[in-house]
């Protein structure tokens, strides 16, 4: 098992006294793969990435890189190399400097040093700024010289945390863009962490979802956003969130029905069985703001809302509405004649049906 990952964390668990920050994480990372801690804050995600850079010991299990097993080892003896979310350059030093300060702990020839930092403030476009001090860079420039600083040391295992956080807008999403290019080039394995979902569902090949310290669902982008696990990862992953709506089946002349006190939905008879598991049949009904459409007066299945408010973002508008109390959100495109106050019938494209007492994915 082990032969197909880069990584390993085996029943790994971290306390902190008696907050437990990561509760018996089991997780494979797939060599040359960038892979996304995902999650809010608090979940364990940064606590994962020290672990396995060393700077944290682990209270029980094992942690891997490649067949070697790392509990025991210092951070410098691991092959891993850390970009931190503020970077932590030594505002005393020049890029170069800051660059080198690694390799020269290792005891590289100056000669190899001068290669390597040069090969890589080319490759990240800042070999002009070799000679400056943080002070006189922009976050972009220091955000690329930290990761110089990292991947001029050739590591087994690339670790970024939330290294985009203290960018604007406009430069997190090209920065986006350049690590991604450059984890390509590189083929080293990678684990970054964000609490934002748009950098997870862009950057990584795999995403692990984190909540309170638990693995909530692990699976590629698509996987996550078209198959949650539970109702936390269907809420975690898509802008704006699923709406969630509770529920029972109802059966009338053998046909089946989901129910609220607002509308009824029909339904193909094999949610019977589904449904059949989950005690007293308490349902939650999840849909997707993009999986509502404006619905055809003739649809006889159409459920009738009232706009409450109209947020317009350019491409789309985004609807605000109440069904039984709860709030429900949908998108409409720009060209629709909606407005706020008016009554519109829609339907759903797509539903997702949970367990209320386990959160768990039913259909």
């Amino acid at each position: 098992m082990k032969d197909m990952y880069k990584v390993v964390f085996e029943n790994v668990t971290k306390k902190f006294g008696k907050v437990v920050a990561l509760d018996n994480l089991n997780l494979g990372v797939e060599e040359g793969k960038f892979t996304v801690l995902l999650g809010p804050s608090g979940s364990g995600k940064t606590t994962t990435l020290r672990l396995l850079a060393g700077l944290e010991d682990a209270s029980a299990g094992n942690i891997y890189i490649g067949d070697r097993l790392v509990n025991d080892l210092e951070p410098k003896e691991r092959g891993v190399a850390m970009v931190f979310q503020d970077y932590a350059l030594y505002p005393h030093m020049t890029v170069f400097d800051n660059m080198a300060f690694g390799l020269r702990n290792l005891g590289t020839p100056k000669e190899e040093i001068m290669k390597k930092v040069k090969w890589a403030a080319e490759l990240l476009q800042i070999s002009e700024l070799l000679y400056r001090k943080p002070a006189q860079l922009s976050g972009g420039q220091k955000q690329r010289a930290a990761v110089g600083r990292a991947i001029v040391r050739e590591p087994e295992v690339f670790l970024l945390d939330e290294p985009l956080s203290n960018l604007d807008a406009r430069l997190r999403e090209k920065m986006r863009v350049e690590l991604h290019k450059l984890q390509r080039r590189l083929g080293v394995t990678t684990l970054y962490v964000t609490h934002d979902q748009v950098e997870a569902m862009s950057l990584g090949d795999k995403i692990v979802l984190l909540s309170e310290g638990k693995v909530q669902q692990i699976g590629s982008p698509g996987d996550l956003y078209l198959r949650p696990r539970n109702r936390f990862a269907a809420g975690f992953i898509g802008t704006p969130a699923m709406n969630f709506l509770e529920c029972r089946l109802v059966e009338k002349n053998n046909s089946f029905f989901l129910c609220t006190d607002s509308f009824t939905l029909p339904f193909d008879h094999k949610i019977k069985d589904l449904v059949a598991r989950v005690p007293d049949q308490k349902i939650v009904l999840g849909v997707r703001p993009e999986d509502i459409i404006i619905a055809h007066d003739k649809n006889k299945n159409a459920m009738e809302v009232k706009i409450e408010g109209i947020e317009p973002l350019g491409s789309e508008n985004i609807a605000y509405s109440t069904v039984g109390g709860n709030n429900l959100v949908f998108k409409l495109t720009p060209a629709s004649r909606a407005k706020a106050g008016q009554k519109v019938k829609i339907s759903f494209k797509k539903i997702h049906l949970f367990d209320k007492s386990t959160g768990n994915a039913i259909y």
